[in-house]
């Protein structure tokens, strides 16, 4: 485990010390002894967050509405800066699922979270108490790692997959950082746009157009946090220029690309998430990972 500062915030954090059997699954440990209105920064991925410790986070969302306890969020959850999580003495385990593995892990389709977030109560029902003592009774966080992978890799064996052609088409556009066009991807996978769009849709919880911005606005806002100029990032990462990068960011944060260069919510990720950026394996068909189209 290891020690994250930033400001005045002091967390340990602790990372698995082997990967997941399931591709596109990912995994933190926290703990956090006063956490303070961290802005929520949305990620082009499902949150699943497990707590079990003596305390117990909070989220503030829109509208004054509160959720506690373990958590799923949709991807690009937190949009236009309006979440903040808070609670003392947090302990807990945040899984980050590729939307292409989400549906057969949690049960359900990550558009019915519709960007929002839900008790895992509520989807899960007795089996999130369970899983909440067991983490609790565990001293060791790589014990902690090693049974919420076993949990997660039976759900997924036994949940349905994503049609091929989207998850193809989801790694295309993390692979091409958000620069990938609807109507070539269409054509790649031998789909009409239309069709491409409600599928994707359906099986990933948003559309094409939506997670392209949103793994862009991804790479741009670590690239700020890593120190780069503004102007620099907006050139590299494919926007038109840098009013355009501070609309996206602003759009999505409710700050500014400044604000959001200082952000404990994605300055911890090397820590805890060293390995982030690099696209998960998915399985596919040998022709449509060579990008050959189909009929």
């Amino acid at each position: 485990m290891r020690t994250f500062m930033h400001g005045a915030a002091v967390w340990d954090v602790a990372c698995p010390q082997r990967p997941s059997r399931v591709a596109g699954l990912t995994m933190a440990g926290f703990r956090v002894r006063d956490l303070d209105a961290l802005r929520m920064v949305p990620h082009p991925a499902v949150t699943l967050l497990l707590e079990f410790g003596a305390g117990s986070p909070v989220l503030d969302c829109a509208a004054g509405r509160q959720q506690r306890g373990s958590i799923v969020a949709g991807p690009g959850f937190g949009s236009g800066g309006e979440v903040r999580a808070r609670g003392e003495n947090v302990e807990c385990v945040q899984v980050r699922l590729s939307p292409v593995i989400a549906r057969a892990v949690l049960g359900a389709s990550p558009a019915d979270l519709d960007g929002a977030v839900v008790s895992l109560g509520d989807l899960w029902g007795r089996e999130a108490s369970r899983i909440r003592e067991q983490l609790g009774d565990i001293s060791s966080w790589q014990a902690r790692f090693a049974l919420t992978d076993a949990l997660l890799a039976r759900r997924h064996e036994a949940g349905p997959p994503v049609d091929p052609e989207v998850a193809w088409t989801w790694q295309r556009i993390v692979g091409s950082r958000g620069l990938a066009r609807v109507d070539e991807l269409a054509a790649d996978v031998g789909w009409s746009r239309k069709r491409l769009w409600s599928r994707f849709r359906s099986q990933l919880g948003l559309p094409p157009k939506r997670a392209m911005r949103l793994v862009r606005f991804d790479h741009a806002a670590h690239r700020l946090v890593a120190g780069e100029g503004a102007a620099l990032v907006a050139a590299d990462a494919g926007y038109a220029d840098q009013s355009h990068l501070h609309r996206d960011v602003m759009a999505f944060t409710g700050a500014t690309p400044a604000t959001v260069a200082g952000e404990l919510f994605l300055a911890v990720d090397d820590i805890a998430w060293p390995s982030r950026g690099t696209p998960a394996k998915s399985h596919v068909s040998r022709d449509l990972q060579l990008g050959r189209r189909r009929r």
